[in-house]
């Protein structure tokens, strides 16, 4: 089935949570977001190693909102369902809608770690691709030493695949390795 013909929810909820796709207008909470957190963003995000522009996140944040509605990629925002506030970006990527399977990436404002909200997102994400998107898999990937990205699906019940040794770059350009977790369906 070609993809640009699936009919899905844009946007969804948790207890605490609205998740949905990026909407035109959404790169002025999203460059604060990512301004306000550069400390804890920089070591693990290539997009994080200088202040961000109004103008460049809203162009990152309309791509979005293109590769959604065309499936290639299905970006997520995440806010705090009573107030409305950002909480984090989030989303489906590196998609195989032939398995079907998807990568959950995410990264939190850090004004809102240690909350739960990201545990929350990702189970919500994950839910929503299995119900919604029929996965048969879904990943998270990320960098070996990044201990509160990899608490998360730790604490999800994913199961840590495997480790590929000297797989990636870090933003320094040292070689890392990258933890892949998974949940099949």
């Amino acid at each position: 089935m070609n993809p640009l013909l699936l009919e899905f929810p844009t946007e969804f909820e948790t207890e605490r949570l609205l998740i949905r796709m990026p909407m035109p207008g959404d790169g002025a909470v999203t460059c604060e977001s990512i301004n306000a957190s550069l400390k804890e963003l920089k070591p693990w995000m290539p997009f994080a190693q200088n202040e961000q522009t109004l103008e460049d996140t809203e162009v990152v944040i309309r791509q979005g909102y293109i590769n959604f509605r065309e499936r290639k990629d299905l970006r997520l925002l995440v806010f705090k369902k009573d107030t409305g506030e950002f909480v984090a970006s989030s989303g489906l990527h590196r998609i195989n809608w032939d398995v079907p399977k998807f990568e959950i990436g995410y990264w939190i404002d850090s004004r809102y770690s240690g909350q739960g909200y990201m545990t929350e997102a990702v189970q919500g994400i994950t839910d929503f691709a299995i119900k919604e998107l029929k996965a048969k898999r879904v990943e998270i990937r990320c960098d070996a030493l990044n201990t509160k990205s990899r608490a998360i699906p730790e604490r999800l019940g994913f199961t840590l695949d495997g480790i590929l040794k000297n797989d990636a770059l870090s933003v320094e350009g040292e070689l890392r390795d990258t933890c892949i977790y998974s949940k099949v369906f």
